[in-house]
């Protein structure tokens, strides 16, 4: 790699090790293991560096992501003290705008300048008003943070690829009516790609908009004959799906991204989110070399 090419970090979301991280002797012995793994970054949630309200709790247990007990745990000291970067926060837009300089705080508090909108709940992705009436709010919101020193970025998951009436997809509706130079991109290849979308097509497609890349590998765990061919697909261990993982980070690492972030949302190997994101990083590691 040219001396002059600066690799995106190896990073890991904050949702991946909820469940492990309830305590603050859990967070530490998690987060060692983390660098040890060759982890350099992690991206933080909002929700989960404060305590953490029961309905959050409840609504990511049912989904299959628990988001644990470390709300009240100090989070900044434990991610300097484990001498990890903190590529991102995630926060709702709402929060943004209702307590933007709550969140400008925080920010200086991780040393981030990446604030990332992860989607909206009980949202109408297929009603063409509503996403032009979000693509306002989140340039609004943008061109504010961009005063303060800061980036929003915005995340995708499924919904963002639903038709709209008028032909197209809610996410390309997104991206054309807000201001490049006030929300950039943190793509979920994961999500995207079960969306129906190409990740690598949206990568050339957006280039150097795309600032965080989220990665999960795709596919299935099932051995021996099956009952039909049809067979769940669920996320893996990078490498251990049919995502296209090596021209993806070739992708981030032209693009001069600032950090390649594994979510593994569940389904991990043993019933261990540490161990299944200690097999993902061998693959970073290879991808990614220091």
């Amino acid at each position: 790699m040219p001396s002059s090419t600066r690799r995106p970090l190896r990073a890991i979301q904050q949702i991946q090790i909820g469940r492990i991280s309830s305590t603050e002797d859990q967070a530490r012995e998690t987060l060692a293991r983390l660098v040890a793994a060759g982890f350099e970054g992690i991206e933080l949630n909002g929700f989960m560096t404060r305590p953490t309200p029961l309905i959050v709790r409840a609504l990511t247990r049912v989904a299959g992501m628990p988001v644990g007990g470390g709300g009240r745990l100090d989070w900044p000291r434990l991610v300097a003290d484990a001498g990890l970067s903190v590529v991102a926060l995630h926060e709702d837009l709402g929060t943004i705008e209702s307590a933007r300089a709550e969140v400008v705080a925080r920010c200086a508090e991780f040393g981030t300048r990446n604030v990332v909108v992860t989607g909206m709940h009980r949202f109408d992705y297929g009603d063409e008003e509503a996403v032009a009436r979000l693509a306002q709010r989140l340039t609004v919101a943008g061109h504010a943070f961009a005063n303060d020193g800061l980036r929003l970025l915005y995340h995708n998951h499924t919904a963002e690829f639903r038709r709209l009436p008028s032909g197209g997809t809610a996410f390309a509706a997104l991206l054309e009516q807000t201001d490049a130079e006030a929300i950039g991109l943190e793509l979920d290849c994961y999500w995207a790609a079960t969306a129906g979308a190409d990740p690598l097509l949206l990568l050339d497609t957006f280039g150097e908009r795309v600032r965080l890349l989220h990665l999960t590998d795709r596919g299935s765990r099932v051995t021996g004959p099956t009952m039909t061919p049809i067979v769940k697909a669920d996320s893996v261990e990078l490498g251990t799906g049919n995502l296209a993982v090596d021209p993806i980070i070739e992708r981030a690492i032209a693009l001069q991204m600032e950090a390649v972030i594994l979510e593994t949302h569940k389904n991990w190997i043993d019933g261990s989110p540490l161990r299944s994101a200690e097999v993902s990083a061998d693959v970073l590691r290879r991808l990614l070399p220091s």
